[in-house]
């Protein structure tokens, strides 16, 4: 600590630093939503006039100024751009740019910290619900911070984790891609294997035309509902059910379905009835206002109403799995024509689905695909979430001087394993 010296923040960082783009002029915009909760990768971005905003480039970091988008976390490093390029963002953005006191990406974890995030949150001002942060009383709050090498190797550590998160990322990206595709060529386009091999329809398989779907379908295949292939159980009103003590599960809403479970996640007794228990791999349906389906990775939990839990006797996750999220697009159209009275998916609308079945045979032969790259996704994302616990854990540490970049970048080593970026060098 003793190379570490004290500061304002308005000295350490250049906040929203002055650029140029022309009114008028279609430009690159990164809404609030492309920020995601404590998350260094902006979610895309969209063209649109420029007006008004806050203007940026890559190595800059943004900070939601807004309740409650900055208590969420929404915090983002700038690297999506092209070279020179200058975008701009929701007003509710706050930029910071390195100066000569500060490293980029350092500036970006010290934005992630607890250190900046509660100086922040203590300078908000305004009424409930639309409260801002004073950028001018910000600038004002007092910071310790270490030399720039020190920053260096401090985001270094810390961008480590998160290069490994973006690739684990990356690759499931690429596995979810490729299980769709076989999905839909065996049963979209109906060119699953033959009994001589060859893919059926393209191949001359006998096609039958099915009155009610109005199309033709493969000869033995049925008509049927997601109702008949799968049970949707509705979670429970867990407010009913709060803990007495310590024996608790998380409360698995909409919230955590999306982004995980965090410090602010309810909690409900442990002894509710299994069936409202939910485990990693359980596939879950948001039905109510988001819909979306998704395969869960976050530890066991209570399944919160607004949510089904999608399980089968009969057939595989994989199968049951894309045929719902299949049908996803028809449910969103839906919804969408029935936004002034709420767009709810019902046990009706389960039932009133339209669906094409094979016979299990063919099923299970594409689950015996399907099955390990669904099994590769799910440990991946279970390591992304011990490393997070990781670097969340090191980050204000790191940030206060309470462990060494040695100490952490040890950490790293023994306990995933990672190899860490190896021009940097950890003596510190």
């Amino acid at each position: 600590m003793n190379k570490w010296k004290q500061t304002s923040l308005g000295e350490f960082i250049d906040f929203n630093p002055p650029e140029t783009i022309l009114k008028g002029k279609m430009s690159r915009k990164i809404p609030m939503d492309k920020l995601g909760v404590f998350q260094r990768k902006i979610n895309g971005s969209e063209y649109s006039e420029y007006s008004a905003g806050p203007k940026f480039r890559n190595g800059d970091t943004l900070v939601a100024k807004i309740t409650p988008c900055l208590e969420n976390g929404k915090t983002a490093f700038v690297d999506i751009l092209d070279e020179n390029e200058i975008a701009f963002g929701s007003s509710e953005f706050i930029v910071l740019r390195e100066n000569e006191h500060s490293d980029k990406k350092f500036i970006y974890y010290l934005a992630r910290s607890p250190l900046f995030r509660e100086k922040a949150i203590s300078c908000m001002e305004g009424t409930s619900g639309r409260k801002r942060v004073n950028e001018g009383a910000l600038k004002r709050q007092e910071i310790l911070v270490p030399v720039i090498p020190t920053q260096q190797k401090i985001a270094s550590v810390l961008s480590a984790l998160d290069d490994k998160i973006e690739l684990n990322n990356k690759i499931n990206a690429e596995l979810e891609a490729m299980a769709k595709m076989l999905y839909n060529y065996w049963f979209v386009q109906f060119d699953f294997p033959s009994a001589e091999g060859k893919p059926y329809k393209s191949s001359g398989g006998e096609m039958v035309y099915d009155e009610v779907l109005k199309r033709e379908i493969p000869k033995g295949w049925e008509m049927k509902s997601l109702l008949d292939i799968a049970n949707f159980i509705n979670g429970l009103a867990c407010q009913k059910y709060r803990p007495l003590d310590e024996d608790f599960l998380p409360v698995i809403k909409i919230r955590e379905m999306n982004d995980g479970i965090s410090a602010n996640t309810e909690k409900v007794k442990r002894d509710i009835h299994a069936k409202y228990i939910i485990n990693d791999g359980d596939v879950l349906f948001s039905w109510s206002a988001s819909l979306d389906v998704k395969i869960w990775s976050g530890g066991i939990g209570g399944l919160n109403q607004h949510i089904f839990k999608v399980t089968s006797s009969k057939y595989p996750k994989s199968y049951y799995y894309f045929e719902l999220l299949n049908y996803l697009q028809h449910f969103k159209m839906m919804a969408e024509l029935r936004k002034t009275t709420m767009g709810h998916i019902t046990q009706e609308h389960l039932r009133d689905s339209k669906i094409t079945v094979p016979g299990l045979e063919v099923i299970n032969k594409l689950d015996d695909i399907l099955n390990p790259i669904f099994e590769k996704i799910l440990i991946n994302k279970k390591q992304n979430q011990e490393l997070a616990s990781l670097r969340d854990w090191l980050l204000p540490m790191l940030m206060n001087g309470q462990v060494t970049v040695k100490d952490a970048f040890e950490r790293v080593e023994r306990e995933l394993g990672m190899v860490a970026e190896g021009d940097v060098k950890y003596g510190e």
